[in-house]
């Protein structure tokens, strides 16, 4: 489901800004994209935004940036003073008479060092990068909770479609059987009379019998209805805890409605429950489009 969150914290550690955006995809796939003072806790990041994100491209940005104090670099004193002890042997020289100037010492090798890094604390840092990774992804969750009400309605919606179109099938189920006895009885009856023939009712009834196990599809509704249920259950939360993901369920549901309506479609020889055998499908299709989207 696509959102964005962002969140920033000011500490003692310095500044920490997160932001993250998410697009559709069926599976989860993290982008990771984060400061090199922050590369060691890159794998930490990836592993916090799947234990809370369970479907979709996610492209996470952190950046940290420290306090004033800590971003100096430092100089090395020993590395100054071994300069300086060196420059006190030259002058000794009465010949040489060099000046020490500050600045240029400054630009020698190994006298500037990088940012000091012994102040670092990692466990530290990383309880404060995830306090903001979390804070950023409940943003996120707010902005996608509203697109995700858009959605929960329109698939009741899709829901209630297939409920209205199977209770037709099931009230049309048995007129069909009933149809193929007449329309059998005429044929039988017509070819009988221009052959001069006769055929035992009990003959009839076996022939029309036979069609009818052939045609039953009183299973494939309860199961089609049972389905259904467990759809509306799950979008409703009824089965789920908080936070846990639903999209993979509901697509997995729809693959047995679908394929219970296959079976109603060709084995209902009947043009009327075709009719809406192919509107529920129509609906369902709807349905795993969007539940592709889904968490």
């Amino acid at each position: 489901m696509t959102g964005q969150g962002h969140a920033s914290e000011q500490a003692e550690l310095g500044t920490v800004s997160v932001e993250i955006r998410t697009v559709n995809n069926r599976g989860f796939k993290c982008a990771p994209r984060v400061s090199d003072s922050l590369a060691t806790l890159e794998s930490k990041m990836e592993a916090l935004t799947r234990s809370l994100i369970h479907r979709g491209t996610v492209h996470l940005t952190v950046s940290w940036r420290r306090v004033a104090v800590d971003s100096l670099p430092l100089v090395d004193v020993k590395a100054l003073q071994a300069y300086l002890d060196q420059l006190a042997e030259v002058q000794a020289d009465k010949a040489l008479n060099p000046t020490v100037d500050l600045a240029t010492l400054m630009t020698l090798p190994g006298v500037i060092g990088s940012v000091r890094e012994d102040r670092r604390d990692d466990d530290q840092l990383w309880s404060f990068v995830e306090q903001v990774i979390r804070l950023a992804i409940m943003n996120l969750d707010e902005m996608r909770l509203t697109e995700g009400g858009r959605m929960g309605e329109t698939l009741s919606s899709d829901c209630a479609i297939v409920a209205e179109r199977l209770g037709r099938v099931r009230e049309i189920a048995p007129r069909a059987v009933e149809s193929y006895r007449s329309r059998l009885e005429l044929k039988i009856q017509r070819v009988l009379e221009e052959h001069d023939q006769q055929v035992q009712t009990v003959d009839l009834l076996r022939e029309v019998q036979i069609y009818a196990d052939r045609v039953d599809i009183s299973e494939e509704i309860t199961r089609l209805d049972s389905h259904l249920q467990m759809f509306d259950d799950v979008l409703g939360g009824k089965e789920a805890e908080l936070r846990e993901p639903m999209g993979r369920k509901l697509d997995f549901i729809l693959q047995e409605m679908f394929r219970e309506t296959n079976t109603i479609g060709s084995k209902a020889a009947d043009a009327e429950i075709s009719s809406h055998v192919v509107e529920i499908k129509c609906a369902i299709e709807r349905m795993r489009e969007l539940v592709q989207n889904l968490e």
